[in-house]
């Protein structure tokens, strides 16, 4: 028996709740440092309480993954885990930038750093079984389309959130003014917006997508991929707990793919925790003590239009992606995709003004484009669909655990080595986008394996 081939449409409906998602990760992105600066943390301090994100992750989205591999109800199996991230993702994003208004129990920056970790465990437990389920719904031949229409999701998404607070203070008229410990009035409302269209996207595709269900799925299995993933014996005797054998037996593409997936986020992380300070200092010619002034907020505004920018650059390059891979090969493209991505984050020195920065973010949103979609068509192809949400759970680890490493060594490299000069935090990243490039060679393309 074979899965039924789906219509873009059903494809694009069955990951439109990234759309939400990824709209509120924007706006976490490109404003949490922001945020963070203005309720008092120091320049240097920003990545560890940016931790808080990879700590979610490594510890929800495996979970999450194993739980809804087993789950199946009325509401479906991947479903219902949308939906109550969805909810609580909704709640910290109104929350973090009006944590000022719990002052009287506990420190604005406490506060918004606690709606921080429920926003960033909420987005993880809606994000993971949206990966599981493209795995789940998808015949092979159509899983890059898949990941590549979920991440032009990803990027419009982004975008919108990315721009809202720019497009508010500048076409709307919505103050972006402050004064100390005070969030100004755009990105409040902002994050408000970012919330309700979240719920609204998932959903969309919550009453707009059907799933199989675990006998259809087990009727799909395929002989090439039995052969690394665990027996049905093993499936049935498992627990929660055997995450940690599951993890031990992975499959060799999971252990090539997982130090390209290493480097590719450690650039990620300093790029989105340094961004703001970066070009606040070496653009706009600020101190690195500046967190207050009208100059800054353009600055984070800006940031947010060069973040806007990478993303729609993303969404637009995902939809090229299954052509080119398809001439040239899953790896190459992916290896093509980060080098362009390394060179376009270390121009980001030599650029005179802000506006060549949008130069430097093509480049970014090229790479980042890839790093969405190419590692997870390629691992697709090496699961069983009865581990395809506990191995798309674990292989987040290898996203996380590189932002932690960021998050504790970024800090003293920023204050330490770099001297309070955030820019080379930056410069940091696009070498670590060379690595991963570099590293891609190595991995082992099952589904190109048994086409040739």
């Amino acid at each position: 028996m074979e899965k039924r081939k789906l219509s873009f449409w059903e494809i694009w409906n069955m990951s439109f709740g990234f759309l939400g998602i990824q709209m509120g990760f924007a706006l976490q992105n490109a404003n949490a440092s922001r945020i963070l600066q203005i309720f008092g943390a120091d320049v240097h301090e920003l990545s560890w309480f940016w931790v808080i994100a990879p700590l979610m992750g490594l510890i929800v989205q495996p979970i999450i993954g194993y739980y809804s591999d087993k789950t199946w109800g009325r509401f479906g199996r991947r479903k219902p885990y949308f939906l109550v991230g969805a909810i609580l993702a909704s709640i910290g994003l109104v929350l973090m930038p009006q944590a000022d208004m719990f002052i009287a129990f506990l420190p604005a920056l406490w506060v918004g750093a606690g709606m921080l970790m429920i926003m960033d465990a909420s987005f993880n437990i809606a994000m993971e079984p949206f990966r599981a389920l493209v795995g789940d719904n998808l015949r092979t031949d159509q899983r890059t389309l898949g990941f590549s229409v979920q991440t032009a999701l990803i990027g419009f998404g982004a975008v919108i959130g990315s721009w809202l607070p720019y497009v508010l203070h500048n076409w709307f008229g919505v103050s972006n003014e402050t004064s100390a410990g005070m969030v100004p009035t755009n990105l409040i409302l902002s994050f408000i917006i970012g919330a309700v269209i979240l719920i609204v996207s998932i959903i969309v595709t919550m009453f707009g997508t059907k799933e199989y269900s675990p006998a259809e799925l087990a009727s799909f299995e395929e002989e090439h991929i039995l052969a690394e993933t665990p027996t049905t014996d093993e499936v049935e005797k498992s627990s929660l707990l055997d995450i940690f054998e599951d993890f031990k037996k992975m499959p060799t593409t999971m252990r090539q793919l997982s130090w390209v997936q290493f480097f590719s986020w450690f650039g990620l992380f300093g790029m989105w925790v340094f961004a703001t300070p970066a070009i606040a200092q070496h653009i706009y010619g600020l101190p690195y003590t500046d967190s207050s002034s009208v100059m800054y907020q353009d600055a984070g505004d800006w940031i947010g239009i060069l973040f806007g920018v990478y993303n729609l650059v993303s969404a637009l390059y995902a939809f090229a992606l299954p052509y080119i891979a398809k001439k040239i090969g899953r790896k190459r493209t992916h290896a093509t995709s980060l080098v362009i991505g390394g060179i376009g984050l270390l121009s980001i020195y030599i650029m005179p003004d802000k506006n060549w920065l949008i130069v430097s973010m093509v480049g970014v949103g090229i790479a980042w484009a890839s790093i969405l979609a190419m590692p997870y068509a390629i691992l697709a192809g090496s699961i069983s669909a009865k581990k395809m949400g506990v191995y798309m759970g674990i292989f987040n680890f290898f996203i996380v655990v590189p932002q932690i490493i960021n998050a504790f060594i970024g800090g003293p490299l920023v204050k330490y080595a770099y001297g309070n000069q955030a820019i080379f935090a930056l410069l940091t990243s696009g070498v670590s986008f060379l690595i991963a490039a570099m590293l891609v060679s190595k991995v082992k393309d099952i589904d190109d394996v048994v086409k040739s």
